[in-house]
């Protein structure tokens, strides 16, 4: 709709309906003010001018018109009712709100925040377009939170839905549920309250606790939404067809292994040969994925003299029966900062460690930057044509945690990181004929993740890096089905943790990752508890090295 200027004996009225506010600023003659009519909307949808406009008197009707899936409910604030289209008549400061609920969300209860237990929070009424009388805010320390209770007839996954307005852009915090954290909602900015998706939980039968505790805070929460989850749980169907159309059989025999096992069993997994052997000598298990990693494989890290053996480890393991997984911190071609206390040469991979820009050696093939990339890439392919010589197929992890931007390869956006995925796929798979590799993509499951996937046709398998509080062995349930419903038809996996969700609850919510891969010794222990440890290790759900298939003789 275009803009609107009403001249009228006592206003000049200016509609700016694209930010949906409406400003009326006085005339020049002394007996005219300045008069605000603020429109706001609560849901989706819009609110639009409709007919003439009465210019003597200031009179505007609005129409409020719901996006696909929703439906006008009422007006709230300065104007009251289910009127639509409503007269206005603007005689003061006037502050509105559309709400819009989704199409037939009779069923879902609706829990005030103001009214919940606070903890270090505060209720405010400052900004409009809350419901209810007021909304929570001061989510600034650590422990603040605010939760509400709630009954729930039957027991079972139920989406929770989180009304709120984030002035102070996209922030992260944690979802509570009956006090435990069962997975971070990321809320994107806004320029008035809103709702979206929390998450997807288990609650018992009886009384539970939903809320919000800070982890960056900085979010104002206007209410909650219980709603009972509709669709199948049983429905993932991941292909079992790689992107390399070369794969080797050996490859394509892990893949059709891991799809069949999708959702019967979860794989043990562990980083590093370290954390193995700890496994094997204190629990009498070890893991049946073995994750390594080629950093002290890159040319940067091995002018300054670094050396590793991983890939031999890699080739006994799979020797040995086991599945084989790589990622790569690269450290970065050049440029490495080499500083006192946290930026020296071997800490390369961190944004804040080299000044090397991804961004400008893939837009300039013909620079230094550019082939300096070429030769890490060709560097790291010889390893892994050990691998392939071998035999060996690998679940192949580069890149990973882009997102994050704190490894130099996402510090500008995805664009410049999925030319970097797609030249390196590009290289192993057509110049260097590397057709042991199991391509995965580590996600996030943010409004904005899907813009640095880098396509279908890159991407065999989606993992997820999941570090919760210690002892805190939720199955990240929310998470898993958000990446399911994100990268549909691909197989998702939690590719790093800390806590090792507990099998019990990985089968009573169905999240039905492919494997875990618990990061080090250090973290296993800081993380998981010895019984904790021993219960998920000698679990009928968890497959060890122990009961590894054949993979030389798995069908595919």
């Amino acid at each position: 709709m275009e803009g609107i200027i009403l001249k009228t004996k006592k206003v000049l009225l200016i509609l700016l309906t694209l930010a949906l506010i409406f400003t009326l600023v006085g005339c020049k003659s002394e007996d005219v003010k300045d008069i605000n009519l603020s429109i706001n909307k609560i849901g989706q949808g819009e609110v639009v001018t409709e007919g003439d406009i009465d210019k003597d008197n200031g009179v505007v009707t609005l129409k409020a018109i719901p996006a696909k899936g929703w439906e006008f409910k009422e007006w709230t604030g300065n104007l009251e009712g289910t009127e639509n289209p409503v007269q206005v008549v603007v005689a003061d400061n006037m502050d509105i709100a559309a709400v819009f609920t989704k199409t037939g969300e009779e069923s879902t209860i609706k829990y005030e925040a103001e009214l919940g237990i606070l903890n270090g929070t505060e209720v405010s009424s400052d900004n409009y377009g809350y419901s209810g009388d007021g909304y929570v805010t001061s989510l600034d320390n650590e422990g603040d939170a605010v939760t509400v209770k709630v009954n729930i007839e039957d027991e079972g996954m139920y989406d929770i839905i989180m009304g709120y307005n984030g002035p102070n852009g996209e922030k992260t915090n944690n979802l509570l549920i009956n006090g435990v954290t069962k997975g971070e909602v990321k809320t994107p900015k806004t320029t008035g309250f809103t709702e979206i998706l929390a998450g997807k939980v288990w609650l018992d039968a009886g009384e539970n606790s939903i809320g919000i505790g800070k982890s960056w805070g900085w979010i104002d929460i206007d209410y909650f939404k219980v709603k009972k989850e509709e669709s199948s749980r049983n429905e993932l169907n991941p292909t079992k067809e790689l992107v390399n159309p070369n794969a080797s059989n050996d490859t394509k025999a892990l893949m059709s292994f891991l799809v069949d096992t999708y959702g019967q069993k979860i794989i043990a997994g562990a980083q590093n040969s370290e954390s193995a052997t700890w496994l094997n000598e204190n629990i009498g298990k070890e893991p049946a994925v073995l994750s390594l990693d080629l950093m002290d494989y890159s040319p940067s890290r091995v002018e300054f003299g670094a050396s590793t053996n991983d890939v031999e480890e890699a080739i006994d393991w799979f020797q040995k029966g086991g599945i084989v997984s790589l990622c790569w911190h690269w450290n970065a071609p050049k440029d490495l900062i080499n500083e006192e206390p946290d930026k020296l040469w071997w800490s390369g991979f961190y944004t804040k460690a080299t000044t090397f820009d991804v961004e400008y050696a893939m837009n300039h093939p013909e620079s230094e930057d550019y082939q300096l990339i070429i030769r890490d890439l060709d560097a790291i392919a010889k390893q892994l044509k050990r691998l392939q010589d071998a035999g060996a197929p690998v679940l192949w992890r580069p890149l990973h945690e882009a997102e994050g931007g704190w490894f130099w390869w996402g510090a500008k956006g995805p664009e410049p990181l999925k030319k970097l995925w797609k030249l390196m796929y590009d290289r192993f798979t057509n110049y260097h004929d590397l057709n042991n590799l199991i391509w995965i993509w580590t996600a996030d499951d943010g409004q904005e993740s899907p813009e640095w996937y880098p396509g279908d046709q890159y991407v065999d398998i989606i993992g997820a890096d999941i570090y919760l509080d210690s002892h805190n062995y939720s199955p990240s349930t929310s998470k898993f089905y958000n990446l399911v419903d994100m990268y549909p038809g691909k197989l998702v996996a939690m590719t790093e943790n800390g806590t090792i969700p507990d099998p019990e609850l990985l089968q009573k919510e169905a999240a039905r990752w492919s494997w875990f891969s618990s990061w080090s010794v250090d973290l296993l222990l800081r993380d998981n508890t010895l019984e904790h440890i021993e219960k998920v290790y000698n679990d009928d759900y968890v497959i060890t090295l122990d009961e590894l298939k054949n993979m030389a003789n798995y069908p595919f």
